[in-house]
């Protein structure tokens, strides 16, 4: 058994560990019992929008605002009301973008609609049609793997590119030339709290939402245009429901403890030392290997990994569920890693958050235990006759 413990153990992908040296006085100045309509509440979530707009170097041109529902809220809002005025390609890869896809398909029913797919582990084919609108995630958050670039979007293009990004914000640099709609939530890379999410619209985005009108009704919560233009408020902190000021407040923070890294380059360094960190062990460790097949799609933020073993590939897929939780069981048990078990509907694994708020000193001190935590499920899983058999060769 390892001497070392991680100091932080949070290695969730969401919501994720709070920032190096977090407590709750980080949120003592939160405006609480005040209407978020009022000057100062107002003005506090101003200064998110403005914090993150800098971080992030979002184009000048470009509007952001503070939207409900985490970043499936600011999805579906631009899922809702832009769609429909062009044929529409949707790239799935993962969970996430799967549930994209199949709100395109069978909720708002497009008929010229194309989902190109890829299993996990794995980029689909990227070939995007500049007359077609393109819907993709940035950071496959359930399979660990991103867009090395964004090379095969074209710049000049009559549709739209709307981007969920709610794992890549913060930790990857994202090409806003070839984008239109960028969302996120606070509950990932900078570690905030949960049910508010970020939406960025380029101008060709506001054009398009005030150009074209869908033929099904939207509901409050995704209206983005009064009479035809824009809703502009929206972008200054007149958010459309009433926000948490206590979760606004630990926006702040996650920003300001941001700026004190080095932005977004000091952020990105450290989300990248900690996939090295993995990346390294990984390369020594024969039972586990990247899900990301492709080395230049290996996330940085949402790690994930699978068990390569030859008694585990033996088993049947009940078997393997059953040892891969035995696995994240037994690292929650010791107190080293919480929720660090594979998606649900993801092949079973680990999956390790590296996001800029997890030090690389506590991902460090986390791998040797999940080499101890492996024997400990080999020797109850491994089929006897595969124990049997090293044992006689040893």
């Amino acid at each position: 058994m390892p001497d070392i413990r991680p100091a932080n153990p949070r290695f969730s992908s969401g919501p994720c560990a709070k920032r190096p040296g977090w407590t709750l006085e980080a949120l003592s100045g939160a405006l609480l019992g005040r209407s978020h309509r009022a000057k100062d509440p107002k003005a506090r979530l101003a200064e998110v929008i403005d914090r993150s707009r800098v971080i992030l170097g979002l184009p000048a041109d470009w509007r952001l605002g503070i939207v409900p529902a985490s970043d499936t809220g600011a999805v579906e809002m631009a899922l809702w009301s832009m769609l429909g005025a062009r044929g529409v390609d949707i790239l799935a890869w993962e969970s996430f973008s799967g549930d994209w896809a199949t709100d395109v398909v069978k909720q708002l029913r497009l008929s010229d609609a194309r989902v190109i797919k890829a299993d996990y582990g794995r980029l689909p084919r990227l070939d995007a049609d500049g007359t077609r609108d393109l819907v993709m995630v940035w950071n496959g958050t359930t399979s660990g793997v991103r867009l090395p670039n964004a090379d095969f979007i074209p710049t000049e293009r009559e549709g739209l590119v709307i981007c969920d990004a709610t794992s890549a914000a913060f930790a990857m640099d994202l090409d806003y030339a070839k984008l239109d709609v960028v969302t996120w939530s606070w509950q990932k890379v900078l570690g905030g709290e949960a049910a508010h999410g970020m939406l960025a619209l380029s101008p060709r985005a506001v054009a398009r939402l005030e150009s074209y009108t869908p033929s099904w009704p939207l509901p409050k919560i995704f209206r983005m245009t009064k009479g035809g233009k824009l809703n502009e408020g929206i972008f200054k902190g007149e958010t459309i429901n009433t926000p948490s000021m206590l979760a606004v407040e630990d926006a702040v923070d996650g920003l300001r403890w941001a700026e004190s890294v080095g932005g977004l380059t000091g952020l990105i360094a450290r989300s990248e030392a900690n996939l090295a960190a993995v990346a390294a062990w990984v390369e020594r460790t024969p039972w586990a290997a990247f899900l990301a097949e492709d080395p230049t799609t290996r996330s940085c933020t949402s790690i994930c990994l699978k068990i390569v073993a030859p008694w585990f590939q033996a088993l049947d897929a009940e078997a393997q569920a059953a040892a891969a939780k035995a696995l994240a069981t037994l690292l929650e048990k010791q107190g080293v890693a919480l929720d660090a078990g594979a998606y649900r509907d993801a092949p079973p694994g680990l999956r390790i958050w590296g996001g800029a708020t997890v030090e690389t000193s506590d991902i460090e001190a986390l791998l040797p235990w999940l080499d101890w935590a492996f024997a400990q499920v080999e020797a109850a899983h491994a089929p006897a006759a595969e124990r049997h058999g090293r044992t006689a060769a040893a």
